[in-house]
């Protein structure tokens, strides 16, 4: 099992969990949007530390870019398990015929 497996888990463990003892039930319990709000503010900040070039804030931004991403996710109850299906799905074609397809 993969780490971001067992961090997608953990996710989904402390969905309905107390938000005063949990970051992760606050995030939820404050709903798609806030979620989705807190995702694309890592975001900017992993795209700032990657214009920079700092390594280790690049590498610390990702991980938290890929954890908002995955409680954005949980929110809508699209699970790890489902992007990782689409992925599967989009394997093997060019990038290029993906985006025309759609």
């Amino acid at each position: 099992m993969t780490a971001l497996t067992r961090l997608a888990q953990t996710i989904e463990e402390r969905r309905g969990a107390d938000a005063g003892a949990s970051w992760t039930a606050k995030l939820l319990s404050m709903g798609p949007e806030k979620c989705a709000e807190k995702f694309g503010e890592e975001a900017v900040e992993a795209i700032i530390e990657a214009v920079k070039g700092e390594r280790e804030k690049l590498t610390a931004e990702a991980a938290d870019v890929l954890y908002h991403l995955l409680v954005m996710l949980a929110s809508r109850d699209v699970t790890l398990d489902d992007v990782l299906q689409e992925l599967e799905r989009r394997e093997g074609t060019s990038g290029l015929d993906e985006k025309a397809a759609r």
